[in-house]
C-alpha cells in the first residue's frame, strides 16, 4: 500500500459503502498486497497446503463482497482475516470429504503464534476451539481473529476495540492459555 495510507483506505471503504463501484476496484488495488501478505503468513505454516496465497485472497474477497459496513482499515483487515480463516477451514473440510473421512492431517501453523509451543494443530480443531472461545468471550475471540488471522498488532487491535493496548495484551494471554488448554497443549503457565 505504498501509495495509499490508512486514511485513504478508510475513505475508499466509505465510498464502497455508498455503492461506488470505482472505489471498490480502487480498494482492491490498494489492499491487495496487504491481503496477499496476510494469506502468505497464514499458509506459510501449513504443511502440504494446496491453496496458494492468491487463491486465498480471491476466495476471501468474494466472502467480503457482501460487507459494506467497515469502520476503517483495521476493521476491514480483521474481517478479511476472519474470511481467510473461513476459506481455509472450508478448504480442509473439502479435502477431507474427498478422502472419505480419512485420517486427520496435522497442520503446522505460523511460528509467530506462541500459544502452541509444539506448533502442531489441526485446523478444524483450532476452528472449533475458536468457536467455543468466541461463544464464551467474544472479545477474546476477536483478539485471536485479528492478531492471528489478520496479522494485526496489539496497538492496531486496541484501536479497533477502542480500549488500551494493555487490555489487548491481557486478552491475548488469556486467549492463548485457553486455546493451549483446549487444544491439548497442557495447562497455561
Amino acid at each position: 500500500m505504498a501509495d495509499a495510507g490508512p486514511g485513504d483506505v478508510t475513505l475508499l471503504l466509505r465510498r464502497v459503502a455508498g455503492g461506488d463501484a470505482e472505489a471498490r476496484s480502487r480498494l482492491a488495488e490498494v489492499v491487495y498486497g496487504e491481503l496477499r501478505a496476510m494469506a502468505a503468513r497464514q499458509l506459510a505454516g501449513m504443511r502440504g497446503a494446496t491453496l496458494q496465497p492468491t487463491a486465498l485472497v480471491h476466495e476471501a474477497w468474494l466472502k467480503l463482497a457482501g460487507h459494506a459496513d467497515f469502520v476503517g482499515r483495521q476493521h476491514f483487515l480483521g474481517v478479511a482475516g476472519k474470511a481467510m480463516r473461513s476459506v481455509l477451514v472450508d478448504h480442509v473440510r473439502r479435502k477431507r470429504a474427498q478422502k472419505r473421512g480419512g485420517a486427520a492431517e496435522s497442520r503446522q501453523l505460523d511460528d509467530a503464534v506462541a500459544f502452541l509451543e509444539a506448533g502442531e494443530v489441526d485446523l478444524l480443531d483450532l476452528d472449533e476451539a475458536l468457536g467455543e472461545l468466541e461463544r464464551d468471550d467474544s472479545m477474546l475471540g476477536r483478539v485471536v481473529e485479528m492478531r492471528f488471522f489478520g496479522g494485526m498488532t496489539n496497538q492496531e487491535i486496541a484501536a479497533v476495540e477502542a480500549c488500551s493496548e494493555s487490555t489487548i495484551e491481557r486478552a491475548w494471554r488469556a486467549a492463548r492459555a485457553r486455546l493451549r488448554q483446549r487444544l491439548g497443549g497442557g495447562s497455561a503457565p
